[in-house]
């Protein structure tokens, strides 16, 4: 039987882009925008609503932006997967997108496949980075990491079962829980429950700061391994 189209609710408050968006996604994908609005107040209500598989934010509003929206949605007991569609390719924002949970950090001059492909990726649980925005992201994962000193890290780590790590490191390379799956040769069901387990272990509330916990540690282990070497 054929899945169902994945279900989106846009939230921007320009409306050339609103219906933009939403005339690409219904001509030239199995997706469908349920519904869009440029109000955030009404976001709230179109998100109970419809209940879609993902909502599309931009990151600026006159009233609200983005990332305080979301968090507001959280806050509502509204978990939602959001993808933040913006004109912004400062690092600063794509930091603070990742850190709030986000699936996706897209830009709205993107080519329009590259845009659907993104959000199809992100409905399906991956992380969807826009191609512009890569290399800062990597740059960011490598600058010096922030939190929890390297031993904390390793001590979190070793706290994990040999299958969480395993897991770990494929969330690290952004990979849905089907992908996962099939690289295991487990259940969805049981990869679902292994990275609850991770999330509770390390402390964090989402798979992409997972990722980041991850590569922060490989750099760390890394830079340890060639101070040793010296």
């Amino acid at each position: 039987m054929e899945a169902p189209p994945i279900r989106i609710v846009l939230v921007d408050d320009h409306a050339l882009c609103r219906n933009g968006l939403t005339d690409l996604i219904a001509h030239r994908s199995p997706m469908r925008v349920v519904a869009s609005t440029g109000d955030p107040d009404h976001a709230l209500a179109l998100l109970r609503e419809h209940r879609p598989d993902l909502v599309i934010l931009d990151l600026r509003m006159p009233a609200t932006d983005g990332l305080s929206l979301l968090r507001r949605f959280r806050a509502e007991g509204i978990d939602t997967p959001a993808v933040i569609l913006t004109m912004s390719d400062a690092e600063a924002d794509l930091a603070a997108a990742l850190r709030a949970g986000v699936r996706g950090y897209l830009l709205k001059d993107m080519d329009p496949e590259e845009v659907l492909g993104a959000i199809a990726r992100a409905a399906r649980g991956e992380l969807a980075v826009a191609p512009a925005m890569t290399l800062k992201l990597a740059q960011m994962l490598q600058s010096p990491a922030t939190g929890a000193p390297a031993t904390d890290k390793a001590g979190l780590i070793a706290s994990l079962t040999e299958r969480e790590r395993q897991i770990l490191e494929h969330v690290s390379r952004g990979e849905s829980n089907k992908a996962i799956a099939r690289a295991l040769d487990i259940s969805h069901d049981t990869v679902k429950l292994h990275v609850r387990h991770i999330l509770a272990k390390l402390n964090l509330s989402s798979r992409v700061e997972a990722a980041v916990f991850a590569v922060e540690h490989r750099a760390a282990g890394d830079a340890a391994g060639r101070s040793e070497t010296r």
